[in-house]
């Protein structure tokens, strides 16, 4: 590739929910799954971690650097220090980064093709499909609905 070419065009985009850190990964993610254990239940704050695991050569952080914490002896958890978004798992020395399905861009095409962790699967998890529901405007009104002001920035570039 010659010095003026271009680099590739990313296949996925995201970031955290202020925008302070972005990032882009330029492969398909290897795997995509959920993690039931406990640890990661604590590090997003429900009952499951859905990562997207992306070979660390084809990510790149595209706006600000994450801050890190070590949650053990052999992981590292990426988080916005500005709004506390987790963003991502790395195992110590490893070749990838698990990317947190919520912060795609676009998550829906990120689908789960595996779980892990079993053995702190909420029991309750198996039967969400079952709650009744309702779209965020049914639940809460359209007069309140328009008068919502995001602080949380767009998605995408």
């Amino acid at each position: 590739m010659s010095a003026e070419a271009k680099s590739p065009a990313p296949l996925h985009t995201g970031g955290c929910q202020c925008g302070s850190v972005r990032y882009a990964a330029f492969a398909e993610p290897r795997r995509v799954g959920m993690c039931h254990c406990r640890m990661c239940q604590k590090a997003v704050g429900g009952p499951f971690g859905l990562y997207a695991i992306v070979p660390l050569a084809a990510f790149k952080w595209t706006n600000g650097q994450p801050s890190s914490w070590a949650s053990s002896n052999i992981a590292v958890r990426d988080f916005c220090a500005a709004c506390g978004t987790p963003l991502a798992y790395r195992h110590v020395g490893g070749d990838t980064v698990d990317v947190m399905v919520g912060t795609f861009d676009d998550p829906a095409r990120i689908v789960p093709t595996y779980e892990v962790g079993r053995e702190g699967k909420l029991a309750w998890v198996s039967t969400l499909h079952q709650l009744p529901g309702k779209t965020t405007s049914d639940n809460i009104g359209d007069v309140k609905m328009a008068a919502i002001v995001s602080f949380q920035r767009p998605d995408r570039e």
